[in-house]
């Protein structure tokens, strides 16, 4: 079974519970998600089952964009609300200067990754070690938060839409505002709107899989490989060069300069291309080994 499913992640699920719990719904053991989402979050998961899991790379490095909550005048060890308090402020937080710092925050940018993350040191993960009580020291990471649009407040929360690089934690952004603010922020809603290229109209629940998988329908909501390279160009080739890309060389070709879609001349999707002076070379390839 090769495609991608996007899920739309449900509140106190980890991304890793989703993939335990499709490869037994689709009966897979190949399935791997593009782009961690937090437990608290919801929204677009790509995810990826058999062969398709070679793509997953990209989706992970792909531009991400969320509905976020901050919620100002409180700290806590997680920087979203599930987390210990750390502190709390009484003053008063004037909306017209939430709105004033958000320049601040976009662009290229330095971004320390929290305690509570994924991150290795010293080959053991950040939380584990936060659940041990230590904070150890961690490399600024660079990153790119591409916009930040202001949607308005509910309930004493300031609600931003933010488009972003990969590696981007939006918890740390919500607590890197309330710092620069004076009085402190925290994450209390996140839903991930994008990934991989992919929407929420392109999401379906597991629940929906499921019902999907027991009626012998998946195809119906199983998107294939090539639709995560759907902005590339694509081009067909035959002849010497489809027996040379079978191989994995390069081979000659007249095209521009750029990343391609390759295809067979009958249509079979082969590869994600390179063509540089006038030579295509892979950089993935998606075929199956042997199967001509």
């Amino acid at each position: 079974m090769d495609g991608i499913i996007i899920i739309d992640k449900p509140k106190g699920w980890t991304s890793q519970d989703v993939c335990s719990k499709l490869k037994g719904v689709l009966r897979e053991r190949r399935i791997g998600h593009g782009g961690t989402l937090d437990p608290m979050a919801t929204g677009v998961l790509p995810v990826f089952c058999g062969r398709a899991t070679r793509a997953a790379w990209f989706s992970e490095n792909s531009v991400k964009e969320y509905i976020a909550a901050v919620r100002p005048k409180i700290t806590t060890d997680t920087e979203d609300i599930t987390g210990n308090v750390i502190s709390t402020w009484d003053g008063m937080v004037n909306e017209a200067d939430f709105i004033a710092v958000l320049p601040h925050f976009t662009g290229e940018q330095t971004q320390l990754p929290p305690m509570y993350s994924a991150v290795k040191i010293g080959g053991k993960k950040l939380y584990e070690l936060a659940r041990e009580g230590k904070t150890v020291e961690r490399t600024p990471r660079t990153i790119t938060i591409y916009s930040i649009e202001y949607l308005g407040m509910e309930n004493g929360d300031f609600i931003i839409k933010v488009r972003c690089s990969k590696g981007t934690y939006i918890r740390t952004l919500a607590n890197d505002i309330g710092e620069y603010m004076g009085c402190g922020a925290v994450l209390s809603y996140l839903r991930r709107t994008l990934a991989g290229g992919f929407t929420l109209e392109n999401a379906h629940t597991i629940e929906e899989v499921e019902e999907h998988a027991s009626s012998s329908t998946l195809s119906q909501i199983m998107l294939s490989v090539d639709s995560l390279f759907s902005s590339y160009p694509e081009t067909k080739i035959s002849g010497r060069q489809l027996h040379l890309c079978l191989n994995g060389n390069e081979f000659k070709t007249g095209l521009p300069d750029g990343t391609y879609r390759v295809y067979s001349d009958f249509g079979e999707f082969l590869m994600v291309g390179l063509c540089q002076n006038g030579v295509m070379k892979t950089v993935k390839s998606f075929f199956s080994p042997g199967g001509r």
